[in-house]
């Protein structure tokens, strides 16, 4: 397990007779209950990801009283953040805190009666395992579709449910996946979106209420299932554009069985074992690190520039395409690959890949 840093003692005020007594507006909700109320207490969850979306998921679940919550994020909170992460503060951005730890630091002050975890990590191949199998349920707080496919197999390899959400505009989507019960990330979307294919929080922007609705569901899907109440989860893929005044239901469960899915059908776990996904390689002396994210089909520079040109400069041609933001200058090739310039910290690549360019 990478190092992490554990809080919380279960203490209890000296009045403080019944130690559920702080969720009694929870508890008297049918759903839920004093019987869901202990469940929720015992269970453990772990939070991939500490950005938007994983620290409203933080929030509402410390305060609705899980047990154990482990939050895993590589980054430090930064200026942008503060528009739609509502854990942090502009002192957190001075002191370079890094995201995991400084939300466990505001979640002690709102919960002393639950177990916190931070670890600040970069979520790959090699660790995602370790940090899922010992919870009962994965969330999905992550910025990019990488962890996503990750957080699909481990789930399923493990035989663990997870909530996956995504958010990018105005618009957000989310659905609660039961490995041998419903369908998998990989039934209903095969394949991840390639390299400039969608736009990212960087280029397209992000609107917070978006973010605090989705992840909102998300914690609602959660408590649901570690109550203990099946039944009620949405076996449907959720959908809603705020902006535009839209919201879909996609039935998403006659997939079950009915597609031949790579990774719950013939257990195909080609995020785990680095089939798929990227990988980085420092160029010794350059200052510079090459990402290689594998593509089915060549980048559409023209499309990839629209966005980018957005965040910083960009020229480019059938060969290449060259983009300049704060220090950072990269090269991207139409397979995918770029080279980044201004950093040799892999993860640090990593991250500005997955923020403009997107996978």
């Amino acid at each position: 397990m990478p190092e992490g840093q554990e809080t919380g003692t279960h203490n209890q005020t000296e009045n403080q007779v019944d130690p559920l007594e702080r969720y009694s507006r929870q508890m008297r909700f049918g759903g839920i209950g004093r019987s869901g109320q202990e469940k929720i207490a015992a269970s453990r969850v772990v939070i991939c990801g500490c950005g938007a979306l994983g620290t409203v998921l933080a929030n509402n679940l410390v305060r609705a009283g899980v047990g154990f919550v482990r939050i895993v994020d590589r980054d430090f909170v930064e200026w942008s953040n503060l528009q739609r992460q509502v854990l942090f503060d502009e002192n957190d951005v001075r002191e370079q805190v890094p995201k995991a730890v400084a939300a466990v630091e505001k979640l002690k002050l709102i919960n002393s009666q639950i177990q916190l975890e931070a670890i600040v990590a970069d979520i790959d191949r090699t660790n995602i395992l370790q940090l899922c199998s010992d919870t009962d349920l994965i969330l999905d707080g992550s910025d990019n579709f990488e962890v996503r496919y990750l957080m699909n197999d481990a789930a399923v390899s493990l035989k663990k449910p997870w909530i996956y959400a995504g958010c990018v505009g105005s618009y957000g989507q989310s659905m609660t996946i039961i490995p041998g019960e419903t369908p998998c990330l990989r039934c209903v979307f095969e394949a991840s979106p390639g390299p400039g294919e969608v736009g990212t929080c960087e280029t397209a922007g992000v609107l917070g209420p978006v973010v605090n609705l989705i992840a909102s569901y998300q914690s609602l899907e959660a408590l649901k299932f570690l109550a203990g109440k099946k039944q009620a989860l949405c076996k449907e893929l959720f959908f809603i554009d705020l902006w535009e005044n839209t919201q879909r239901r996609i039935k998403i469960a006659p997939l079950l069985g009915k597609v031949k899915c790579p990774c719950c059908g013939a257990k195909e776990f080609s995020w785990l074992n680095g089939d798929s996904g990227s990988q980085t390689i420092r160029l010794c002396g350059r200052n510079a690190v090459q990402v290689s994210h594998r593509s089915s089909k060549p980048l559409d520079f023209n499309q990839l520039g629209s966005q980018l040109k957005t965040s910083g400069e960009v020229q480019f041609n059938k060969f290449l395409l060259k983009f300049k933001v704060e220090e950072f200058q990269f090269t991207v090739f139409p397979d995918g690959r770029a080279i980044i310039q201004g950093t040799d910290d892999t993860e640090k690549a990593r991250t500005l890949y997955a923020k403009y360019i997107g996978y």
